[in-house]
């Protein structure tokens, strides 16, 4: 039986069934469990605004959010959203989804740590950084109703210390190759484990460019 909450639930379909079993096979319970809470936060969050949606485009999108931060979808150079977002293309375009769909999803996983640029777009993007905003940094926590909230957390738990745990994980993913978070939010994630990382500045890159002037 589907867990339901707000009359929300998992779509009912093939794709839904194999993006769970891939992802539950991929990625640690933690973030097994994060990535579906943010499926259920994000369907809850378009309730709230009166969004539309595709069920299965939201639910590829929450779910792949964090596929980047594994070892088996990890690059080398590459921002681990964007990562996510090519395996989540990847496996999409193999199970037949147009190419519109896919850039779609891409586009949720590749923006979901850019905040104030996905709400200006379509469902599917700004639903899937909401429900990450909502599990991560616990925005417009108060807006979701407290039922709704425990049945979420009851069948996806967090852990005990959640929030440590998940800025850790952020930190495994990522500390192979700190250049990728230049100008984005994981570069708190390095400093906040590495009390001596450089980070990348914006005014140092302009001044050192070969420009004249």
């Amino acid at each position: 039986m589907q867990f339901t909450v707000g009359n929300i639930v998992v779509p009912d379909s093939q794709l839904a069934r194999d993006i769970t079993e891939l992802v539950r096979d991929t990625e640690s319970p933690l973030l097994f469990h994060h990535s579906s809470r943010v499926y259920y936060w994000a369907a809850l969050a378009a309730m709230h605004r009166g969004l539309q949606y595709d069920p299965e485009l939201l639910y590829a999108g929450a779910m792949f959010h964090d596929m980047g931060l594994t070892h088996a979808h990890s690059s080398s150079d590459k921002r681990f959203e964007v990562d996510g977002a090519n395996a989540a293309a990847d496996f999409l375009r193999s199970r037949g989804i147009g190419e519109r769909e896919v850039e779609t999803v891409w586009t949720a996983i590749a923006l979901h740590t850019t905040p104030g640029i996905p709400e200006f777009m379509a469902p599917e993007i700004a639903l899937v950084t909401a429900g990450v905003e909502m599990d991560v940094l616990g925005i417009r926590y108060h807006t979701f109703d407290d039922a709704d909230r425990q049945a979420v957390v009851r069948a996806h738990p967090r852990t005990e210390h959640f929030k440590e745990d998940i800025i850790q994980t952020f930190y495994d993913g990522i500390r192979h190759k700190p250049e990728t978070t230049f100008g984005n939010v994981k570069a708190d994630v390095i400093a906040d484990k590495e009390p001596h990382f450089h980070r990348g500045n914006f005014c140092s890159v302009i001044r050192c460019s070969a420009w004249n002037g």
